[in-house]
């Protein structure tokens, strides 16, 4: 996966979309072998095509910056691919098939460039690593309470109301208009809760030593 064309600096974005396809090799997992609720199916196809706009995005941005273009057609064929969007009329056919195969090759490619680049620097893997869990508990706090607050007092009924709910607990912000009313949801928010804090006091030292790093180079030159 050569995401910088031979140069070494890293983009942010590039830091993004790595996460997002390990992301995917996930959501496939347990889109493949769970049986899922119509709201949290419906929740793993929304933030997959949200997903797919970064990618079809990334994958033309590397293509009109790629010094050879045909030189960069061969892996970026694999992209192109991984990048459609899985639309209703496409889920139960043998393009569908097609396109997870694809999407898992790009994400053990993904894999190998986040070991092998990103992880150069401890703070690079550190803020690396945050964002990935991060995103990754995102995503598993909005599938979890989905699939345990089915009771009829329940308010958290939708993927939006998940996603929401899941966000404020991991953030820690509490908003309030949406929580869990059975003991198993109350043990995933406590879980996000702890997680969030965990996660909140990482990147809150990733920032401090990004800005000591600054300016230590402001002092060298």
């Amino acid at each position: 996966m050569n995401r910088n064309n031979g140069n070494d600096k890293l983009r942010f974005f590039d830091i993004v979309i790595v996460v997002l396809s390990i992301y995917v090799l996930f959501a496939l997992v347990i889109d493949s072998f769970f049986k899922l609720a119509p709201e949290v199916s419906k929740l793993l196809y929304l933030i997959d095509d949200l997903i797919c706009v970064l990618f079809l995005y990334d994958f033309f941005y590397r293509f009109i910056k790629a010094p050879s273009k045909l030189k960069f057609m061969k892996w970026g064929w694999i992209d192109l691919i991984s990048s459609i969007p899985t639309f209703e009329y496409l889920r139960y056919g043998r393009l569908i098939r097609l396109i997870r195969l694809f999407r898992i090759l790009r994400a053990f490619r993904s894999v190998k460039y986040l070991t092998s680049h990103i992880f150069k620097t401890r703070t690079r893997g550190t803020f690396s690593t945050v964002s990935l869990i991060s995103f990754l508990m995102l995503i598993f706090g909005s599938i979890s309470i989905l699939q345990v607050e089915t009771v009829p007092e329940s308010n958290i009924k939708t993927a939006g109301d998940a996603i929401w709910w899941s966000f404020v607990t991991i953030t820690t912000v509490g908003y309030g208009d949406k929580f869990p009313v059975t003991g198993e949801g109350r043990v995933i928010a406590a879980f996000l809760m702890v997680t969030g804090v965990t996660l909140f006091g990482t990147f809150t030292g990733f920032i401090a030593a990004w800005f000591m790093g600054d300016k230590s180079n402001n002092k060298q030159s």
